[in-house]
């Protein structure tokens, strides 16, 4: 967990508080295994959480339920880029997964590309529960 008070950041980048919470937020999500939680006003914070798994069928279950019953194109690349990181697919795997949850080639109107692209990224992942055992 790391804190930092929003008003101290916001000084040495020389903006309002609310543009700090803004880009902490977009590059904190969820889906790139992060929490946040903040404090508006005085006093105020942002406080980052990183979420850490037992192993990976846990970290897998979690995903699956994040990005259910939608998930955005960028979302899902979160999804692959974690699990990378955790070393549960290779790069090379994370682009093969990623040409097949892009928009370009989930060609439909939104919600139902979101939809699509969750229900195919679910797929995944429940393989990949059963070929990691």
């Amino acid at each position: 967990m790391i804190e930092i008070k929003r008003s101290e950041i916001a000084d040495r980048f020389q903006c309002v508080p609310s543009q700090i919470n803004y880009v902490i937020n977009t590059r904190f999500t969820l889906e790139k295994g992060y929490v946040i939680e903040s404090k508006r006003g005085g006093g105020g914070y942002i406080r980052i959480f990183r979420i850490e798994h037992q192993n990976n069928l846990e970290l897998l279950n979690d995903l699956s339920k994040m990005i259910n019953p939608k998930v955005s194109e960028q979302g899902a690349i979160d999804v692959l880029e974690r699990l990378v990181e955790k070393k549960v697919i290779n790069e090379r795997e994370m682009k093969l997964i990623q040409s097949m949850v892009q928009r370009e080639t989930i060609n439909l109107p939104l919600p139902e590309r979101d939809i699509l692209r969750s229900r195919l990224l679910t797929a995944v992942l429940n393989t990949l529960k059963y070929i990691n055992k």
